[in-house]
C-alpha cells in the first residue's frame, strides 16, 4: 500500500509539473503568478517523496532546489 501511495504522489507531481509549463507555454497563466509557482512547488514535493523513497538522491536534490525556489518566489509575491 505504501508503495502505491509513494507512486501516486510522484505520477500527480509530474502532472502538476507539467500542467503548469503547459498554461505558461499556452499562455494561459504568466511564469510569475502564484499559481505557476504553487504548482511547480507541489509537484516538486511530490518528485521529492518519490525520488527519495528510490534513492535517485540527485532527482531529490534537484527538487528540494525547485521547492526553495517556488518558496522563494511566492514569498518574494506576498511581499508585493
Amino acid at each position: 500500500m505504501q508503495a502505491l501511495a509513494i507512486e501516486t504522489v510522484g505520477w500527480i507531481g509530474a502532472g502538476l509539473i507539467l500542467l503548469a509549463y503547459a498554461l505558461v507555454s499556452a499562455g494561459r497563466i504568466d511564469g510569475r503568478s502564484a499559481l505557476f509557482q504553487w504548482l511547480n512547488l507541489v509537484g516538486a514535493a511530490g518528485f521529492v517523496i518519490n525520488s527519495g523513497a528510490h534513492g535517485a538522491w540527485p532527482s531529490t536534490i534537484l527538487n528540494i532546489i525547485w521547492m526553495g525556489i517556488g518558496i522563494a518566489s511566492l514569498v518574494r509575491l506576498a511581499r508585493r
